[in-house]
């Protein structure tokens, strides 16, 4: 692992995927700030990070043989990588809400950006931003069901321990996946995956509110809801949010 660490940087996604144009990059190539001014998130949101008090990193990791139609897999490495960070640290009720938010309860607590660079029809490397609420405990009234690990636990993290931690529990996982432990990823995701079975109301691109339950995902990565009617319906990222 080749460690960088910044003290203030715009994106450390866009800092790690700038160094991979230049130039061959270490596997397990790991980029940190203790200030990131314009973090990135899902579907072009922004990540607000409060200055030396969160983990906002990004790791470049290749070599895993994966093609574009497995990149679900991925997404359940990484996922469950923080998940089990948080579960070692006894966060109650950490889940994996769908594609990759790591909460506690009904509560955020980490965003997860994934990045692959294509070749091929195959991935051949990605860049993996994650950004863990760790003692941060007060935030901007915009951002609704938001927590972090000080606020659970009321005491203060190591960062660099956390850091050393969260990148071995994906080193792991990724040997999962570069095994082709495709089933083993998909079962143990499944398993922790946020309001499954659980009938809960959702609201479609069109703002229509609708009943479902969550009944697992498809083979294309979509989330898969049992709607009232007993039919299946196949959703991707920018078709279906919880109400």
């Amino acid at each position: 692992m080749k460690l960088i660490k910044l003290n203030a940087i715009a994106s450390t996604s866009s800092f790690l995927k700038e160094l991979a144009q230049d130039s061959p990059l270490e596997n397990y190539t790991v980029v940190t700030t203790n200030e990131q001014t314009n973090g990135r998130g899902q579907q072009s949101n922004s990540w607000v990070s409060q200055s030396h008090k969160n983990l906002t990193v990004s790791v470049f990791i290749k070599d895993f043989d994966l093609t574009i139609n497995q990149q679900k897999y991925l997404n359940f490495a990484i996922s469950l990588a923080v998940f089990e960070v948080l579960l070692e640290e006894e966060i109650p009720k950490p889940t994996i809400k769908w594609p990759n938010d790591i909460m506690s309860a009904n509560s955020k607590i980490c965003g997860i950006l994934i990045e692959n660079s294509i070749k091929n029809q195959k991935i051949y490397a990605t860049i993996v931003g994650i950004g863990l609420n760790i003692n941060q405990t007060e935030f901007p009234d915009s951002l609704k069901n938001v927590t972090s690990l000080k606020k659970i636990k009321g005491i203060d993290f190591n960062l660099n321990e956390l850091l050393l931690k969260l990148i071995e529990k994906i080193k792991g996982k990724i040997q999962l996946l570069a095994s082709k432990k495709y089933d083993v990823l998909e079962n143990e995701y499944l398993q922790v995956l946020y309001k499954k079975n659980i009938p809960t109301m959702f609201k479609d691109s069109s703002d229509v509110l609708f009943m479902g339950i969550i009944s697992g995902i498809s083979a294309s990565g979509n989330l898969l809801v049992e709607l009232e009617d007993e039919t299946i319906k196949e959703f991707g990222i920018k078709e279906i949010s919880l109400a």
